[in-house]
């Protein structure tokens, strides 16, 4: 054979499917390549035939070798529960857990190719607990196969099952009637399944729904046309797998191109790769770059293959622009007569994930197109039972549930609703801890300024609060705050004389509260005086009036559930007292650094030696007095500066302040 000819003379598994004879491989590599791509997804109920249904179309188009043969019909013998006959769902269920119940537990992906098109399909578990594996397989499928086992007819499952599919968008669907060969083939049992199954799916938006009779277990009218339904005239599976049109089905419409990277690889090169969302890119048009709004023109569209006029989904290409634009990761190339929505108000359905059951105070972060940020939940409006499609008021959602949401972003989005476009209307939500994928989401539409007041709040709390802001009283309660930061506000004042090494701590203990993860503030006399309390001196009055300021500071930031850090000498006890009052008693930790004038002097020489010069006067412990705190929440002495930070440190967890939880 020379290295242009491939001899194929065989009829069965062969990687090439069915006979050819000598072919020039390079044009059946090339014809290989136009093919276009079918993903399709199998779904339905426990023991309705998914896997059993794809392994028959794999044996009888001939897309298993030999030694694959063998070991099914090995492992049919050993754990099938087909009988006698081969267990044509031992080719997917590959898990140990799969096979011994003779049940699909996670997504199991085939490939295989005819003479038309290629194939890409998703077995997907039939059993409630495994509806996120479900989701998982249909999100990037073009078709579902549905099945129903002709002997127990619309059930449950295939309700729930249906729904899910309209729900992601799925366009085509296909009722396969499983199992016809326990009811006799009998016309009359397909034709109620089908009549019980178009009075439910109409209450859904899919536009493409057809029936198709099938013994997967006999091979009957998988592959080859049905001999034992004569009063059917339709194709068989794959025959409508092969036919069923899905290129009108992306959106060519809205030019959508979210930058995923950009190529720089030298300093006369500036490119921005990614893959077409939807829409045509053409060279020469004019483009806007979301969110600067800057404008320019596409210069070249480059491939690995050579430079293109336009590029269309699914394509994965990089472009470049005739002007200079600072463009990131996360921004959108849009054309400037079509833009997507740019928002950061607006509704979802939900499908939750995560075991862990959701915490709607929590923020998280949302993965949409490249651009990720922070999202917080605005409302949830109720939950959907797909088994029934009743609705329900609910608080948060568990594993599996689904439901209709208000969301806000951080920063402005730029989306498309998801029936418009799957690519830019689709996200997925990641727990900024555990960095887990909880829950995906499709976006239904911005939110009207006018409608955002009733969507986000009752009238009833719309009331309240503005009594509450006429009042200048916070919104957010403490507890969510406390939630949020997994700490309490406080203020953790520190005292002592100049020298005492109170400074040395309080810059310590903010860098050890800030790598454990809490948010601190630090406040010292030194910064403060050099802005807030730069026209005040060093006299008892101007003191006093310095810490008032000071106070105030700390109440705000611990009113915004920050923990301040505050290192001032605060000679006066009574000032100490006047602080307290405006800070709070279950806010305030007064802590003593207690040092001798000796000890200060020896530590900070520079500052005494002017005060014997004359050139300082109104110095704590010197000439003025310094009273000793009367009650401190802690003493530590600076000789102990090894230990102080981590006694604080252990104070703050014993008493719940940081960390909460």
């Amino acid at each position: 054979m020379n290295n242009n000819k491939l001899q194929n003379t065989s009829t069965d598994n062969s990687p090439f499917g069915e006979s050819r004879g000598t072919l020039d491989i390079n044009a059946y590599l090339d014809q290989d390549e136009k093919k276009d791509l079918l993903r399709l997804l199998t779904a339905g109920s426990v023991d309705d035939g998914k896997s059993t249904l794809i392994g028959r179309l794999l044996f009888d188009s001939k897309k298993i070798y030999e030694d694959q043969l063998s070991a099914l019909e090995r492992d049919s013998k050993r754990v099938g529960h087909a009988g006698e006959e081969i267990d044509y769902a031992l080719l997917l269920d590959g898990l140990k857990a799969e096979r011994e119940q003779g049940i699909t537990i996670d997504v199991a992906y085939r490939y295989f190719s005819t003479n038309k098109r290629k194939f890409i399909i998703a077995d997907t578990p039939g059993h409630t607990q495994y509806t996120r594996n479900m989701v998982t397989g249909a999100s990037t499928a073009n078709l579902a196969i549905i099945l129903i086992d002709a002997t127990k007819g619309v059930i449950t499952q295939t309700r729930r099952h249906t729904f899910l599919v309209s729900l992601l968008g799925i366009k085509h669907v296909v009722l396969a009637v499983n199992k016809m060969d326990l009811v006799n083939y009998d016309q009359k049992v397909f034709d109620e399944i089908v009549a019980d199954y178009k009075s439910f799916i109409t209450q859904l938006d899919v536009p493409d729904v057809n029936f198709i009779p099938l013994s997967a277990l006999k091979g009957e009218n998988v592959v080859e046309p049905t001999t034992q339904m004569a009063w059917y005239h339709g194709p068989s599976m794959l025959e409508f797998l092969e036919s069923v049109h899905i290129s009108s089905d992306r959106n060519f419409d809205d030019m959508r191109f979210p930058v995923q990277y950009v190529l720089r690889p030298d300093l006369d090169f500036r490119g921005f790769s990614a893959r077409v969302a939807s829409g045509i890119i053409r060279k020469g048009e004019e483009i806007m770059v979301l969110p600067s709004r800057k404008t320019s023109k596409i210069k070249e569209i480059i491939t690995y293959d050579g430079n293109l006029d336009e590029a269309f989904p699914p394509q994965s290409v990089t472009i470049t622009l005739e002007d200079e634009i600072d463009i990131s990761r996360g921004d959108m190339i849009v054309y400037p007569d079509n833009l997507p929505r740019v928002e950061r108000h607006f509704e979802s359905m939900l499908v939750w994930m995560d075991e862990k059951p959701m915490d709607p105070n929590v923020q998280l972060f949302i993965k949409h197109a490249n651009n990720t940020t922070r999202v917080k939940f605005d409302q949830i409006k109720y939950k959907i039972d797909v088994n029934s499609l009743q609705k329900s008021s609910i608080d948060h959602f568990e594993l599996n549930e689904i439901g209709r949401v208000v969301m806000t972003t951080n920063k402005a989005i730029f989306f498309d609703p998801y029936k418009k476009n799957h690519s830019t209307g689709s996200f997925i939500l990641i727990d900024p801890i555990t960095n887990n994928t909880v829950a995906v989401g499709m976006i239904i539409d911005k939110l009207n300024a006018e409608d955002l007041p009733s969507k986000i709040v009752d009238e009833k709390t719309l009331e309240a609060n503005k009594s509450r802001i006429a009042k200048g009283e916070c919104l957010i309660p403490d507890a969510q705050r406390e939630k949020r930061y997994n700490q309490k506000g406080t203020t953790l004042w520190i005292t002592g004389l100049h020298g005492s090494g109170k400074n040395e701590l309080a810059f310590t203990l903010e860098k050890e509260l800030f790598d454990a993860g809490a948010t601190v503030v630090l406040l010292d006399g030194s910064s403060i005086r050099l802005g807030l309390s730069n026209e005040l001196d060093y006299s008892p009055a101007d003191r006093a009036e310095h810490l008032r300021r000071v106070a105030h500071i700390s109440k705000l930031l611990n009113d915004q559930g920050i923990i301040t850090i505050c290192s001032f000498i605060s000679p006066d006890e009574n000032i100490r007292k006047q602080v307290v009052q405006i800070i709070g008693d279950d806010r305030f930790k007064l802590i003593h650094m207690d040092a001798d004038l000796e000890f200060c002097k020896k530590n900070k020489p520079e500052l005494y030696e002017k005060f014997e010069e004359g050139l300082v006067a109104n110095l704590p412990g010197a000439d003025l007095r310094y009273s000793v705190p009367e009650n401190p929440t802690m003493v530590l002495k600076p000789e102990n500066r090894a230990t102080n930070t981590k006694a604080i440190l252990e104070y703050l967890a014993d008493h719940k302040i940081f960390p909460i939880i």
